[in-house]
């Protein structure tokens, strides 16, 4: 009987030359190359775009109530059951509308960074 053949040897020691390993968004992310680098301006600067839109909604609802003091007298003057109406609009009226901005950011930014996490995720 005759013994089975061996198969041949073979001797790996690198990669094949010219192939270049592809890297994901989030390792270019890791390692601070240019291209991490505009991917993370992009999420900052959607993260500022929600956080300007919001402060501006701020500004356009509550920020305006001392001018809407200064020009509707009976708002300033005025008396619900004894209870200054401006003081009824300020500690009643506005923490409703802060609590909805900030719910609302809150979502918008969770949604910005689901977003850049399946741009930059494992495909």
């Amino acid at each position: 009987m005759s013994s089975p053949e061996r198969p041949a040897r073979v001797r790996v020691t690198a990669p094949v030359a010219g192939r270049r390993r592809r890297a994901t968004i989030a390792s270019e992310i890791d390692e601070g190359t240019g291209l991490g680098e505009v991917y993370m301006r992009s999420l900052m600067r959607s993260q500022l775009r929600l956080a300007l839109g919001q402060t501006a909604v701020l500004l356009l609802t509550v920020g305006l109530l001392p001018i809407l003091f200064l020009l509707v007298p009976w708002l300033r003057h005025g008396r619900i059951d004894g209870v200054p109406v401006a003081w009824l609009l300020l500690g009643v009226c506005c923490y409703p509308v802060l609590l909805l901005i900030a719910i609302r950011y809150v979502h918008r930014a969770e949604r910005n960074e689901r977003d850049f996490n399946d741009l930059v995720g494992p495909r």
